[in-house]
């Protein structure tokens, strides 16, 4: 991405086609979406890039199995065909992982369970089937075989010999074979279970990686940009003042097309004049709160399905090293620019884990928790949020303002292609959608990064899997000084490079920025990071500032703002009380 003045400046100096309001999932999707169909495309972000719900998901991208057993038959299947375009179009970044669904006391799994799950192979099955034909664009199909061969549940496409992924069907697995993917449920002995694959994400680097694309094809983008103003003309364009919350002062940015996409948001994006309440969204949030645990006090290698007394169930699973648990669905009503995890949340949670695998885990295990909150569209009844669908709505008011929300992770490439369509349609345009097509970054094989002395060997995975071919550059940062090439947090791969490689490529301004988002070790590691004897947290900013010119007084004050952060957010148990 380019620098945060080299946007700044850009947006100052002319006015756009389109101009994107949020930088979470949707709104890094409408931006790639309409740049990459010809339009001049801005995009403005009040906070950090991914900094709402986009970081703060369960990190799937699936089907849906909860929705399958509501029969929402429609939004199962759209977000089916998004998964297998995902793992084609980011196969570094949207990875297949299994699933298990045990049973105990020589039980047999529950048939009703394997009838949905047998409705979901075929739901995925004929979404693969209908799926838009990709191009060979930046070497995809090379690109595709050497992903789908590598997976053990592969199968071989039939188009053009290409060999992509896409699921096994479900199958019955034995008992031992249930204890080797799911360890932390061996003591219980387990007599069969169900497998099944979906997949799973680094939320905020999809958000990134999709705003660098958008960059590619020229959209322009700024983060710590809140919009103080909104004035629409009768052509769907107008003006919109920005206020830049990093340096202080306002400027306008002019535009033919504004598109609100500012998830949970969404209903506070008003333009001057609005006819009906009916032209924008009445938003009824819904808190997901996860926690994190230590591999070592949870081990899995497979996600497991984990029923909860009330009928519900969540998920545990591996994720970047540690074992992630969630997540609740509960209607909310706090203030959401910083949503705790609630005591009954995390004991909620807690509890599931201790009862389903057999052990007696407490807030002090938990090494990081976070709590996101869903954009759900309020329909004025006074159903639960876990009854209101994930579909997304789009909202157009009669100055031609454009919002688009709801929906969930996994969608966002069919929301953003709603509203582009909305705009193409209103300017009496010829431009399809491409974004079926286009590669989401570019991956790259672990062994092939070069060998940088004081690397640990197992950083080179992690940073293939978060950057794909750009980890070369972030080696190179740890090249330039040995320091750099240590990790942050001991234990754990993420290197010091990425504070200043972020700083200077992917507009991160504060240590939170590259604790919470460019890594995620503000969730993986957050108690660590916040003992008071962390050195993390400083040497995080030490290396931000040596980029961003930084004095020792202005480090010291990054390391307060992101304890203040963590504290705002919940990161450490020391539970929160509703």
């Amino acid at each position: 991405m380019r620098t945060r003045d080299a946007a700044l400046a850009a947006l100052a100096d002319e006015p756009y086609d389109v101009l994107v309001i949020g930088g979470g999932i949707t709104g890094a999707g409408v931006a790639l979406d309409a740049a990459s169909r010809g339009y001049s495309v801005a995009l403005v972000e009040q906070a950090d890039f991914a900094s709402g719900t986009s970081s703060r998901s369960s990190k799937l991208v699936h089907g849906g199995l909860r929705y399958l057993q509501n029969f929402d038959l429609g939004l199962v299947r759209e977000a089916l065909l998004e998964r297998q375009l995902m793992v084609q179009l980011a196969p570094h970044l949207v990875r297949p992982l299994q699933f298990v669904v045990p049973a105990f006391e020589g039980a047999r799994p529950d048939r009703l369970t394997g009838i949905g799950l047998n409705m979901y192979d075929v739901m995925a099955a004929s979404s693969r089937r209908s799926r838009p034909r990709t191009s060979r664009t930046r070497g995809v199909g090379p690109r595709l075989r050497a992903r789908g061969a590598s997976h053990p549940a592969a199968q071989r496409g039939p188009e053009n010999g290409d060999s992509d992924w896409s699921p096994a069907r479900h199958r019955l697995i034995s008992g031992d074979e249930v204890a080797q993917l799911l360890p932390a449920i061996a003591a219980r002995e387990p007599t069969g279970g169900y497998l099944f694959y979906d997949c799973q994400t680094d939320d905020a680097r999809l958000v990134l990686t999709i705003l660098g694309e958008a960059e590619r094809f020229g959209a322009v983008c700024a983060n710590r940009l809140e919009v103080t103003d909104l004035r629409g003309d009768d052509g769907g364009g107008g003006a919109v003042t920005v206020c830049d919350r990093l340096r202080g002062g306002s400027f306008e940015i002019r535009a033919g097309n504004v598109v609100n996409a500012t998830g949970v948001w969404a209903d506070r994006i008003r333009p001057e004049e609005l006819h009906s309440e009916a032209e924008v969204p009445r938003i009824a949030p819904s808190r997901g709160t996860h926690v994190v645990l230590s591999p070592q006090d949870l081990p899995l290698h497979a996600g497991a399905v984990v029923p909860v007394a009330d009928g519900r169930s969540i998920f545990a699973l591996p994720w970047l090293g540690r074992t992630l648990v969630g997540t609740t669905d509960n209607n909310y009503d706090g203030e959401v620019d910083h949503v705790q995890p609630s005591a009954s949340d995390v004991a909620y949670l807690l509890a599931a884990v201790n009862d389903f695998f057999g052990v007696r885990l407490g807030p002090e295990e938990v090494t990081g928790a976070y709590a996101g909150v869903r954009p759900l569209i309020s329909s004025g009844d006074s159903r639960k949020s876990v009854d209101i669908s994930r579909k997304a709505e789009l909202y157009e008011t009669s100055s031609g303002l454009i919002t688009i929300t709801g929906g969930k992770l996994t969608t966002w490439r069919r929301m953003a292609k709603l509203a582009v369509d909305r705009i193409v349609e209103r300017d009496g345009r010829q431009a399809p959608c491409r974004t079926h097509e286009i590669p989401l970054g570019a991956p790259v094989d672990p062994g092939a990064l070069p060998r940088v002395p004081g690397v640990a060997p197992e950083a080179y995975a992690s940073l293939a899997g978060r950057y794909g071919h750009a980890a070369s550059d972030v080696l190179q940062t740890a090249a330039g000084q040995a320091k750099l090439a240590r990790p942050i947090v001991d234990g754990l791969p993420d290197l010091l490079a990425e504070a200043p490689f972020s700083a200077r490529h992917e507009q991160a301004q504060t240590v939170g920025d590259v604790l919470l988002r460019r890594t995620r070790l503000g969730l993986l590691a957050a108690r660590a990071l916040c003992q008071p004897d962390s050195d993390g947290p400083r040497r995080v900013a030490q290396a931000m500032g040596a980029e961003l010119g930084w004095d020792a007084a202005r480090i010291a004050a990054e390391v307060t703002r992101f304890g203040d952060e963590a504290r705002a957010e919940g990161l450490v148990l020391a539970i929160h009380a509703d």
